[in-house]
């Protein structure tokens, strides 16, 4: 097999019609390897691209963790002023008028506060320069730096002006006994998780999808398929509190009748697609995450995460999302 892991069994998969083309084509993956992370990023690797360009650059930079970002622009700024400080005291360190200094180490501590005095554009006015080189480098240092700071400041208004979801997701998808009038004599049992807005911003007009993935032995090799689930709600108006998505394991879903083994010979994921409109930005925006089998939780219920704050208000409890029971 493609794989390269020998399963017992294929299991047999209710065929409907595939889903429009997901963009991962149908080569079937690696044993237990994700199409997507948990954090929605495509578990694919782009080979001979160049890292570097200048649209890859900012596109890393802008979407990158605060903690990363903030400290690539400190290290930035430090590097920056160590290099030129290096040149100031190695070609003319005489020439920095004002220096107070008793050995070679403050000499250059002088020099490299100078620098950035320079790179910043601040000058106190202690240390200035007095040669030409120095001053001519002090210029050069002066007009890098506005231009540092400028392209700083871009990318963190970008950072800030960039509208994006941010969701919690339940740690894993529960198999659970299920009961609704709508599918009364039909299902007995579903797929859910659970989300809610991390962030005190409102989402309204909020979608789900949801896309089994799985493989399939076709003609002595395996292929990857996706089918969309059919869901309880498809769409709310406000997600104010916690959402469980459901789809309810009917007749007609491509789940039925499927055990724990048989998710594990299919190498199953479940693909989610959330789409919102961010109340501040006025924009839509978009989360993904996915669900392995073995993320997956048998005849288990989710513990509510609904409670009552201090004030007596309604309160939801973020540290539960992920919470469940087993069923007895």
């Amino acid at each position: 097999m493609a794989s390269g892991k020998k399963f017992r069994f294929m299991a047999s998969i209710k065929r409907k019609e595939d889903a429009p083309e997901f963009g991962f084509g149908n080569n079937a993956n690696n044993a237990h390897q994700r199409v997507l992370n948990p954090d929605g990023s495509a578990n694919i690797a782009r080979l001979g691209g160049n890292k570097f360009s200048l649209i890859n650059i900012y596109h890393a930079l802008v979407t990158m963790s605060w903690a990363k970002f903030f400290l690539i622009v400190s290290c930035s700024y430090m590097i920056v002023n160590f290099l030129f400080a290096i040149l100031y005291y190695i070609i003319d360190p005489n020439a920095i008028s004002g220096m107070i200094y008793s050995s070679e180490l403050q000499k250059f501590e002088e020099i490299f506060f100078f620098s950035a005095q320079s790179l910043t554009t601040v000058g106190y006015g202690r240390l200035n320069p007095t040669g030409t080189f120095n001053s001519s480098l002090a210029s050069i240092e002066s007009f890098i730096g506005l231009l540092g700071f400028a392209l700083a400041t871009g990318l963190l208004y970008g950072k800030f002006s960039r509208p994006t979801a941010k969701l919690l997701y339940s740690k894993n998808a529960l198999i659970a006994p299920y009961s609704n009038p709508r599918f009364v004599d039909k299902a007995s049992t579903a797929l859910m998780f659970r989300i809610t807005n991390a962030r005190s911003n409102q989402l309204i007009e909020v979608e789900s999808q949801i896309l089994f993935s799985y493989n399939e032995e076709v003609d002595g090799k395996l292929i990857r398929r996706f089918q969309r689930l059919k869901l309880e709600v498809e769409k709310i108006s406000f997600l104010a509190m916690s959402w469980t998505i459901v789809h309810p394991i009917d007749d007609e879903s491509p789940l039925r009748d499927l055990t724990k083994d048989d998710f594990e010979s299919v190498d199953a994921e479940f693909l989610i697609n959330i789409k919102a409109i961010d109340d501040t930005y006025v924009q839509q925006v978009y989360a993904r995450s996915s669900y392995k089998w073995q993320d997956l939780i048998w005849n288990a219920k989710f513990v509510s995460v609904i409670t009552q704050a201090n004030d007596g208000r309604t309160a939801i409890d973020l540290r539960k999302i992920s919470t469940y029971e087993i069923m007895s």
